[in-house]
């Protein structure tokens, strides 16, 4: 596999927390690799470190040991102020918790990354007509001029869904992004999240819910702190009979696992 369709690869990853004195090894050993264009989902059982390996691969937390390389760029060597300007440049996160500015309108909030970012030249004209294009398509336009406490949880999710994106970034990161929404909002969130992928947005996704995992085009499942087993669903042709077909397959291999 080249070097040029790999987004993520993680090598012999390791992350260690002292508690009390006493030494906590979250994550062990990590051997990962993202290509373009995966959507990749995270599972595993409560506290096995799902959310921690998010964290230090797209270096919102610095690893013990070992490398992680984006787009072949070693960024455990990287200082903060670099990281954090490759996060706004080139990463999307979208997390459970809505994390929004609460003195800004829901528009404002999608293109603040936008407004941050160094690599942006266009007006800011510009860019708040990008920014209602993302949330035409994403069926939230009607709320840009809300307070964020105006809207739904499915609407906010979409928002964060819309900034996400604005900065064209090479992946996203999602962390429980369904989590705290019902069904309804849940599938129809995980649907843009589909719709981004298919146009080529490579997506690391963890989550605990089957139905979401099936979306993906893979599964990989830790258990205190390492990489156990992995499931390849390929792609997701779209149809509810092929989702069932897929959920019943990763449910008696999540099963295996002992989920």
């Amino acid at each position: 596999m080249s070097v040029s369709n790999t987004v993520i690869e993680a090598k012999n990853l390791c992350k260690t927390y002292i508690v009390n004195k006493h030494q906590n090894n979250v994550l062990k050993n990590i051997d990962l690799k993202i290509t373009e264009g995966e959507m990749t989902a995270i599972m595993g059982p409560s506290g096995s470190g799902k959310s921690t390996l998010l964290y230090c691969i797209s270096g919102m937390d610095r690893v013990t040991s070992g490398e992680v390389n984006f787009c072949g760029r070693n960024i455990t060597k990287l200082g903060e102020k670099e990281l954090s300007q490759l996060r706004l440049d080139e990463m999307g996160f979208i997390f459970q918790q809505m994390y929004m500015l609460k003195n800004l309108s829901v528009l404002d909030n999608i293109i603040l990354p936008a407004v941050s970012s160094k690599k942006n030249t266009e007006s800011h004209r510009k860019t708040e007509e990008r920014g209602r294009a993302l949330m035409h398509r994403l069926g939230i336009d009607d709320v840009s001029s809300n307070d964020i406490n105006e809207v739904s949880g499915g609407q906010l999710q979409r928002a964060c869904i819309a900034r996400s994106v604005i900065n064209s970034p090479k992946i996203i990161f999602a962390d429980e992004p369904t989590g705290a929404l019902n069904r309804s909002s849940s599938d129809s969130v995980m649907n843009e999240l589909l719709m981004l992928n298919r146009d080529g947005t490579t997506i690391m996704c963890v989550t605990h819910d089957p139905k979401v995992a099936a979306k993906c085009s893979r599964v990989l499942y830790l258990i205190d702190g390492g990489i156990v087993a992995e499931k390849v669903l390929g792609s997701f042709g779209g149809s509810e009979t092929d989702l069932r077909t897929r959920e019943r397959e990763l449910s008696n291999w999540l099963m295996e696992q002992g989920w």
